[in-house]
């Protein structure tokens, strides 16, 4: 059964930067278009970021030029690199798998908090 293993969270300060990491363990995410979102409390769950299994990449406007996708095949791994982090980007953020009719796999979820 394939899984999808979140790492990178933390505390970190208005202006800081974290790396987030997806890693794929019993499944390969080069055949998967890969997302990064984002769930702050009392708010709907948002698509941050995408990248598609050949290298598309969409980022939500607000994170626009400060959030970038990436993605090693040979590490089977997908990172959210943030920059620049901003107190309304705390949120616990999911890395999800997408097949061809449904994100197929999750990830457990890691919190991200910026205090300012």
């Amino acid at each position: 059964q394939g899984q999808l293993v979140e790492s990178g969270g933390g505390l970190v300060s208005a202006g800081g930067s974290l790396r987030l990491s997806c890693a794929g363990s019993g499944l390969d995410l080069s055949n998967y278009d890969m997302n990064w979102f984002r769930q702050a409390p009392g708010l709907q769950r948002e698509l941050v970021a995408s990248m598609s299994s050949g290298g598309v990449t969409y980022v939500l406007n607000s994170v626009k030029g400060r959030f970038t996708i990436s993605r090693d095949n040979a590490k089977n791994t997908v990172y959210l690199q943030m920059n620049s982090l901003k107190p309304e980007d705390t949120a616990t953020y999911y890395c999800a798998a997408q097949g061809l009719f449904s994100y197929d796999y999750w990830g457990q979820g890691t919190q991200v908090t910026v205090s300012s």
